[in-house]
Order: C-alpha cells, then sequence, then structure tokens
C-alpha cells in the first residue's frame, strides 16, 4: 500500500506556490489526512497542490473589474492607485515648530475647504461618522428622524441599531412614504439632540410620496444632522470640463446640503468621492470639534495611508483635475464612443451595448450607457482563474466584459483572457 509523503516534504514541494512555509505545513497537513481518510494516501500531493492554490487565490489581489458596477462593494468600490514609499510622514508632527500635531487636520481641512464647510473630520467609514456624530452630539436625548428615512444599507447598517448603540432615544416621525414639516415640529422639545436626515442613496421611493427639505428642518431651529452617505462633494461638479452629467442631476451634494441650513454632513470616502474607505463629518467649527474631542474618535481613526490617499484626492478635487486624475470620474465619465472603440479594438468576441451603474448604494435606477465584448456561454470562472483574475457577468447566455469599468491599460488582459477562454 502506498504511504503518503511527510509533511514536511510535502511542504517543501509546494515552495513553488511562493506562500510562506507554515502556510504550507498546514495545508500538507490537512491534505494529507484528507488522503488518509478517502483511504488513497497517493493522493495527498494532488490535494496539497490544488489547496495550496486555492489558499494563494484567497489572498488579496488585484482584479480587473468587467462588471460594469463602478463603485463594487465587493471589489473595494472606488478604485484607487496609491503609490507610498518606504519610509516615514509627518503624520502626527508639525514641521514647523517641531512639536506634535494632529493627524487629522491636513486631509480634513482640505476637505472641508472643497466642501464650504467650516471644518471637517476623517474617520474610518461611513458607518463610523454616522455613530461618532450620534454618540458625540445626541447620547441620553432625542434624535428625530422620518419613517421613511429609517434605512438598512449594505451589511445591515440600520439607522435604529446604530441610534440605540449611541445611546440616543429615537424619535419616528411622518409615515413611510410622507412626513412633513409639523410632524417634526410637533416631535420637537427641550431634549432634541437634532434632526436627522438619511439619504436614501441605496433605494428609490416613489409615487405619493413627501419629505421635508433642509432649509425648512433649519428652520425649526434643532440642528439638523444630514447622512448623505455617497459623497458627492458639489453639485456644480467644477472638477468635470462639461460640468454635472445628466445621471446625477437628482443626487444630493455635499456643499448644497451645508449651504441650506445643515449643520453636519456626513459622507463616505470611497463612493462618488472617489477616495478610500473612510468616513468624513464636515460642517460647523463646534460641532466637528466635539466630535474630535470624543473618545470614540480615536478608536475610529483611521490609518496614514488612508489620511495620505485621502489628501491626493482632496488636493485634485481643489485643483479641479479630479475628473481626470480619480479613477472613478474617469471611467464614468468616458465617453459611449471611446468604449465602443475600445471594445472592436479587443480583437475578440461581439461588440455589445451595455448598462453600467454606479452601485456602491448609490443612484439606485440610474444607468450610464456602455459598450463591451460578449462571448457565448458562461466563462466566467474561467476568467476569474485568469492571472489577473477577470470578474464579468452572464447575460442572456453570453459572458459579457462591461468596458466602462475597465481601465484602458487592462484591454490587452481582458481580450487574452477571453482569447483562453474561446
Amino acid at each position: 500500500m502506498d504511504r503518503p509523503p511527510s509533511v514536511d516534504a510535502l511542504a517543501r514541494a509546494l515552495a513553488p506556490t511562493g506562500l510562506p512555509h507554515p502556510v504550507l505545513v498546514g495545508v500538507a497537513r490537512a491534505a494529507i489526512a484528507e488522503a488518509v481518510a478517502a483511504d488513497d494516501p497517493a493522493s495527498a500531493a494532488g490535494r496539497a497542490a490544488a489547496a495550496a492554490a486555492a489558499t494563494g487565490r484567497r489572498l488579496l489581489q488585484p482584479v480587473v473589474n468587467a462588471t460594469g458596477v463602478l463603485l463594487h462593494t465587493n471589489l473595494g468600490r472606488a478604485p484607487l492607485a496609491v503609490h507610498q514609499p518606504a519610509g516615514y510622514t509627518n503624520l502626527e508632527l508639525d514641521l514647523e515648530d517641531g512639536r506634535r500635531g494632529d493627524r487629522a487636520e491636513r486631509a480634513a481641512a482640505l476637505l472641508a475647504r472643497a466642501c464650504g464647510a467650516e471644518a471637517a473630520l476623517v474617520v474610518n467609514n461611513g458607518a463610523a461618522a454616522v455613530l461618532l456624530v450620534l454618540t458625540t452630539l445626541a447620547a441620553g436625548r432625542d434624535v428625530v428622524v422620518s419613517r421613511g428615512e429609517l434605512v438598512e444599507i449594505g451589511g445591515g447598517f440600520r439607522i435604529p441599531e446604530v441610534l440605540a448603540v449611541s445611546g440616543a432615544r429615537l424619535v419616528e416621525v411622518g409615515t413611510t412614504n410622507r412626513t412633513r414639516s409639523r410632524d417634526y415640529a410637533r416631535a420637537a422639545g427641550p431634549d432634541t439632540a437634532m434632526f436627522l436626515k438619511v439619504h436614501a442613496s441605496n433605494y428609490r421611493i416613489t409615487g405619493f410620496t413627501e419629505a421635508v427639505s433642509v432649509p425648512a428642518l433649519a428652520a425649526l431651529g434643532a440642528p439638523v444632522v444630514v447622512d448623505l452617505g455617497s459623497g458627492l462633494l458639489d453639485a456644480a461638479c467644477p472638477w468635470l470640463r462639461g460640468g454635472p452629467p445628466d445621471w446625477l442631476r437628482d443626487e444630493p451634494a455635499v456643499a448644497q446640503t451645508l449651504a441650506v441650513g445643515a449643520a453636519l454632513v456626513t459622507f463616505s470616502g470611497d463612493k462618488l468621492l472617489g477616495g478610500p474607505q473612510a468616513g468624513i463629518v464636515a460642517g460647523r467649527t463646534d460641532l466637528v470639534a466635539a466630535c474630535a474631542r470624543h473618545p470614540l474618535a480615536r478608536a475610529l481613526r483611521p490609518g496614514g495611508l488612508v489620511l495620505a490617499a485621502l489628501q491626493d484626492v482632496a488636493l485634485a478635487y481643489l485643483r479641479r483635475d479630479a475628473g481626470e486624475t480619480i479613477p472613478f470620474w474617469r471611467m464614468a465619465t468616458a465617453p459611449i464612443t471611446d468604449l465602443r472603440a475600445r471594445a472592436a479594438g479587443l480583437g475578440v468576441g461581439s461588440v455589445v451595448e451595455c448598462s453600467s451603474v454606479t452601485g456602491g448604494g448609490t443612484l439606485p435606477g440610474v444607468t450610464l450607457a456602455s459598450a463591451g465584448v460578449s462571448v457565448p456561454g458562461d466563462v466566467t470562472a474561467l476568467l476569474r482563474a485568469g492571472d489577473p483574475p477577470v470578474v464579468a457577468l452572464v447575460r442572456d447566455g453570453q459572458t459579457v466584459c462591461d468596458l466602462r469599468t475597465v481601465l484602458p491599460e487592462q484591454d490587452p488582459v481582458v481580450a487574452k483572457a477571453l482569447a483562453a477562454c474561446a
């Protein structure tokens, strides 16, 4: 009867995979156990090789997004190039006087300037921004929210549950489809900490509806906090040469929301802002400062790499060249004629019309005309097995690669992957 190889010998045989030896030892040990249990010791090497390959593919790695979803949550949302050489930064050092500085000042101050806010604070994601604001400003007090805005976003993040964790008391007003100013006015009292408005960024309620505007709420006296989520900085899009595209016409923006009376606005860094995962709190200086002083702010603060990336993004908006330098905006505004030409130039498959979406819990129901290529059948598994993996979609029995979410320099990769599948 064949004997299985030793764990050490099998692990060493797997060294060309590039995985660390301790990882390969675990793979080898599990493969040998499976082979022995199957009464097939000779299969240990094959099982180990397959397991090692699968382990390597589970690690974070670059992929080509050919799904047409610009802010694909499973693929990291906004694509962002970060180049960070080894070395130190002045993360918490004031180079002017040599004293300890504030890591929150740089990117946050730039973002505040870009959206017209008095001040801003950066935390590690959008949910953290909402939690910090509620905990700081409303713990033990009332937060008035329309029933039509008690939303749930990805991952089960629900506004009522976040309010409960923060220690604030939820006061629901209005109905699912209609809420009026008098509903808020009746609910307001000495314990009211704020009126909270939550942007319906991942769904739409249409028909017999009514909501209260930020100016109308601000006139009632309590501070108005708006969670915009998707992070459009300015409705005028001064960073785009042609101004705001038509598909953004109904999307509320940070600058305009603050200008009409919101005390604070919270939003994400990795959605329409086009930056790294982060959460931003922007608005009144006193309220932002209170959030920054809260002990929770330290637990929620981002690291230096995120702050450096966010600083670059903010500078692009202030230079007004974000349309050319931030990948999300380059992809989102690429002319359909260019996409068709690129699809034809791949030299494989058939050129097809596509409908891209922004994704990432933004702009529900909005589509962007696009173009790509298709090949017969479902070859998505083969594309994902490539190096680098290509993530595509299946439509009407065809595998489709939507080029709106493929960087032009990745076109040869898509062409080679599709040709290999054929």
